[in-house]
């Protein structure tokens, strides 16, 4: 496929593997806002036999400010977190497409925890460090492919008082497990 979206899906599939589910989360996220483009979707992939990705597609499209689409490692999970998931980044590429562009660096405010009882209420943007730089950059493309993991308001703190920097290289010394959305804070 030569469109955007077609480029894009098979770019993941060379990391990850077919898509197991492609779809979206009720639009618009709220019933005062315009619905998300009709090509856009979260697709979700089998990383590893424990372990799945949950991108989007279409997020943003060629010529915006910021060519920027994410995606989210997670355990295997419930329905329940799927559906969470799927959400969140919808409603992080809707502010993207809606309110100001996103990029890496940059933190969402989700207001509430990821999942029920995690400290984490925050995405950081970050570079697809688990999946390597070549993820990072879609071919014939100005895309750009960023990981939205999960934090706390403090780290969020700690990014901004610090810089990006200071706040990864506290995941490092934490040995931070970017499965567990119920972790405590590093900061």
């Amino acid at each position: 496929m030569n469109t955007y979206k077609g480029k894009l899906l098979a770019h993941y599939e060379r990391f990850w593997s077919r898509p197991v589910w492609l779809g979206r989360w009720k639009e618009p996220p709220h019933s005062s806002l315009a619905a998300m483009p009709v090509e856009f979707e979260v697709a979700r992939f089998r990383r590893s036999p424990d372990t799945d990705v949950y991108a989007t597609v279409a997020m943003s499209e060629p010529g915006m400010d910021s060519v920027l689409e994410l995606h989210v490692i997670a355990g295997t999970s419930s329905d329940e977190v799927a559906d969470r998931i799927v959400e969140l980044l919808t409603v992080t590429a809707h502010y993207h497409r809606t309110g100001a562009a996103l990029r890496i660096g940059h933190s969402v405010n989700f207001g509430e925890p990821w999942v029920a009882g995690s400290a984490c209420t925050h995405g950081l943007i970050s570079l697809p460090y688990l999946d390597g730089p070549s993820l990072e950059r879609v071919a014939e493309s100005d895309a750009t492919c960023a990981w939205l993991l999960p934090i706390t308001p403090s780290e969020v703190a700690l990014k901004k008082s610090a810089g990006l920097d200071a706040l990864e290289e506290r995941f490092e010394r934490a040995e931070l497990n970017y499965l567990d959305w119920m972790r405590r804070p590093v900061v």
